[in-house]
């Protein structure tokens, strides 16, 4: 019998269930995926804790992101064969040995990149992509500010924004973080526990600020990252791992200098097929460039899937953590 996390009620790591789980059989449009490893991410505390409402209700199964090999296939996808290796950023559903999911989700992960890596790549790289790429069409001579340096987007980010040719300012809570944050591409990394980053921003751009402010941090951060940004420049809330941003008025964007916000999500960014398929082209090209290096920081057992929540939100973690089923 496969093996699965479930949630049943919002709460602490406590509530992650190690439960025998049955996927079922694929029907049309649809495969059956063996998992070989299993990404973490902040959006999977938000589903448990209830920061964000569980998709579907309760019992769920959360992980979004995980890679693997194809067990079966239903009727109707041509493209996958038995044995073919896969990797998917989604909802929920990841944390199990096995699932079924429709194909039209998944991509094939090319020669040169392993489980692992897609594993741990697939949500966060395919987020620094449309950030990068879409969302702010950042380009060589911008000045970028990102908050969480040393996470699991950040570390990705670093790098690719890096070689786009901007100069790139992060924030992170440790020596340590920050050190590794500028083995990934970040320019100046600003101890935001030792000092008020907008003085940083400020002395590092010698007043000029940034062009476009990336912030998955939310609360602790706003509206504190608006006096980061240039005239015109573009604010980018994509997470609230201290808690959402309070509301607040729109005028506050125009005394602060005409300033562009946007509140962006993967999911949206990648709905259409030809969307999931650009985006996760250009993530395994930059990866397989040398451009973006993807290592694996923490690997957990599925089972242990409290204490990687644990470590996570007690910001015990950097980079890219997998559980391994």
């Amino acid at each position: 019998m496969s093996k699965a996390i479930r949630i049943r009620a919002n709460g602490g790591p406590e509530v992650l269930t190690y439960e025998d789980s049955d996927p079922g059989q694929p029907g049309s449009g649809q495969i059956l995926i063996r998992h070989t490893a299993i990404g973490l991410n902040f959006i999977d505390v938000y589903y448990r804790s209830g920061l964000y409402p569980a998709p579907g209700g309760f019992p769920l199964i959360p992980g979004s992101e995980a890679a693997g090999v194809v067990l079966e296939v239903g009727q109707d996808v041509g493209w996958l064969k038995q044995g073919d290796r896969v990797a998917y950023a989604a909802t929920t559903g990841a944390y199990a040995q096995e699932r079924v999911i429709d194909a039209s989700r998944v991509v094939k992960i090319p020669d040169g990149i392993s489980d692992e890596q897609a594993a741990a790549m697939m949500l966060k790289g395919m987020t620094a992509e449309y950030l990068l790429r879409r969302t702010f069409k950042v380009k060589a001579g911008d000045t970028i500010l990102f908050h969480a340096a040393a996470g699991g987007v950040g570390l990705i980010l670093g790098q690719w924004a890096k070689h786009l040719g901007a100069t790139v300012i992060g924030t992170a809570s440790s020596t340590d973080k920050i050190e590794l944050a500028k083995a990934h591409g970040f320019d100046h990394v600003i101890n935001y526990k030792e000092q008020d980053f907008v003085a940083g921003v400020a002395a590092i751009t010698g007043g000029r600020k940034c062009d476009v402010v990336y912030d998955s941090v939310g609360n602790d951060t706003f509206p504190a990252s608006l006096d980061c940004l240039k005239p015109l420049g573009m604010f980018v809330s994509f997470g609230q791992s201290s808690g959402p941003i309070p509301p607040f008025s729109m005028s506050l964007l125009a005394q602060k200098g005409s300033l562009f916000a946007t509140r962006p999500t993967l999911f949206v960014y990648n709905a259409k097929r030809e969307d999931l398929d650009a985006s996760a082209a250009a993530l395994f090209d930059v990866v397989l460039s040398g451009a973006v290096e993807i290592k694996i920081n923490q690997r957990y057992a599925l089972k242990d899937a409290g204490k990687a929540h644990s470590n996570l939100e007690g910001r015990r973690t950097t980079g890219t953590t997998v559980l391994v089923p």
